[in-house]
């Protein structure tokens, strides 16, 4: 399954383009994010490998500005993280799942890798990589099936130590449709998509 897709922010300037891969070795995600944090513009590329499962194996997350900065992180993909010269990172032990704040794509991985059916919720704990700063904390946060259908479904997400919740509309593979008041999807629309497999 190889994807693109591109989403723009709800409001003020903005556009994501991401490349997604899927093959018997795992996932590859591939993005590029400009837009607007408080005011100023950034530029930000990353790289998610995840294994077979959906569970994040490698992250890269690159500030695309005068100095470059970059954030580097491998797992085990059982909660174990570190730096890739083997330096652990304690900010995260225990998630599975990472959060780019810039990008709806991230809210795929627990869809995936949990394949929560109607009425059924989970509380996983996730690496949240805070965008400009690049800040590393851990997360908890709780998603709930509402709808599932050969073509997409619903989902209710809370970020439970902000008390936020939003309901997502998400595709047959779990890539985010609307994500009310951040994200929206313009490429391709639900009508463009192509048949399952390709």
């Amino acid at each position: 399954m190889e994807r693109e897709v591109m989403w723009i922010p709800w409001e003020g300037p903005g556009l994501e383009h991401l490349r997604l891969r899927q093959d018997e070795d795992g996932i590859l995600a591939d993005g590029i994010v400009i837009g607007l944090e408080g005011g100023r513009p950034f530029r930000l590329g990353y790289r998610i490998r995840c294994d077979a499962g959906w569970r994040a194996l490698e992250v890269t997350v690159s500030l695309l500005s005068p100095r470059d900065v970059q954030l580097a992180l491998v797992s085990d993909g059982q909660g174990r993280w570190a730096t890739p010269d083997g330096q652990g990172v304690s900010a995260i032990q225990g998630t599975i799942d990472v959060d780019i704040s810039a990008t709806p794509f991230t809210n795929t991985l627990p869809l995936r890798r949990l394949g929560l059916k109607p009425g059924q919720s989970a509380e996983p704990s996730v690496a949240y990589i805070a965008v400009p700063e690049l800040r590393l904390q851990t997360v908890r946060q709780r998603y709930t099936c509402l709808e599932s259908r050969p073509d997409g479904g619903r989902y209710r997400y809370e970020s439970l130590a902000r008390g936020f919740t939003v309901e997502l509309v998400v595709d047959r593979e779990g890539l985010v449709v609307d994500y009310p008041g951040l994200f929206r999807r313009v490429w391709p629309g639900l009508s463009e998509q192509s048949p399952a497999g390709e």
